[in-house]
């Protein structure tokens, strides 16, 4: 079976990459390609693609809502393309057959590939249908705060439950997850991942640190409203001057 791909981009030169990508495929007999969510609606409905490769971050319209638009009879085989880590928990959540992380590299793109043929030469109608009734129902009704983290690791996505998590670092535009002994970097400002996640569980103490508050074992107060606070590790960290109001409340006992 000869494919028809369709390619949703708000970025030129991200589309004409992904078009060379897929030029390499002998399965992929035609091409087209959408520059906004509103168009991809419009070339979903008009010519019926097996497979789109969809942008998630687009203006006025994001991949999920082109999802969501579309209704799930009749939604082809969906990979994500995101430039950040944090839409690859939910693009597992809503059944995408694979997300691709810009920059897209040949192995990775050839990977989410075959995943996808696989999807559409093996998956019978029904099971195609409920799985895009399982995303447009994880669509609708998201979860609010994280549960896990999706890190790529090679080839594998490894999940690490938030819980799991002493303290999160920021690294200029990512942010560096610490778990023991072990430690992972995620493509996400910190500013984004803390309006992820639970504020009863992470406390945000200065501008590159947030910390799970159920690794914490005490603190001391300084002068000028700054704390420094031990971790169970025992790791010691110094808060911003800023953080002093947000940190007395985040700690206080409830009563």
């Amino acid at each position: 079976m000869r494919l028809k791909v369709l390619v949703v981009d708000d970025e030129v030169l991200a589309r004409e990459g992904l078009k060379l990508l897929l030029g390499q495929q002998s399965r992929v007999e035609e091409i087209t390609e959408a520059r906004n969510g509103r168009e991809a609606v419009t070339r979903i409905r008009n010519h019926r693609p097996d497979m789109v490769l969809l942008d998630v971050q687009m203006p006025r319209m994001t991949g999920f809502d082109v999802v969501g638009e579309i209704g799930a009879e009749k939604m082809p085989a969906v990979i994500f393309v995101t430039a950040h880590d944090q839409f690859a928990i939910r693009a597992f959540e809503v059944s995408a057959v694979d997300y691709l992380l810009k920059p897209v590299t040949q192995e990775r793109f050839d990977l989410a590939f075959q995943r996808a043929i696989n999807r559409i030469d093996s998956a019978p109608a029904d099971e195609s249908t409920r799985l895009m009734r399982t995303m447009l129902d994880a669509i609708a009704n998201p979860p609010r705060y994280l549960t896990r983290f999706a890190v790529r690791s090679g080839e594998r996505t490894v999940f690490v439950p938030v819980d799991d998590v002493d303290r999160i670092e920021a690294l200029q535009n990512y942010v560096r997850l610490h778990t023991g002994n072990i430690t992972h970097l995620l493509h996400v400002s910190l500013n984004t991942l803390e309006a992820s996640l639970d504020p009863g569980g992470f406390l945000r103490i200065h501008r590159s640190h947030i910390l799970n508050i159920r690794r914490i074992k005490q603190l001391w107060s300084l002068t000028h409203g700054q704390y420094v606070i031990e971790l169970l590790s025992g790791e010691r960290l110094n808060s911003g001057r800023t953080y002093g109001e947000r940190i007395r409340k985040g700690l206080a006992n409830p009563f």
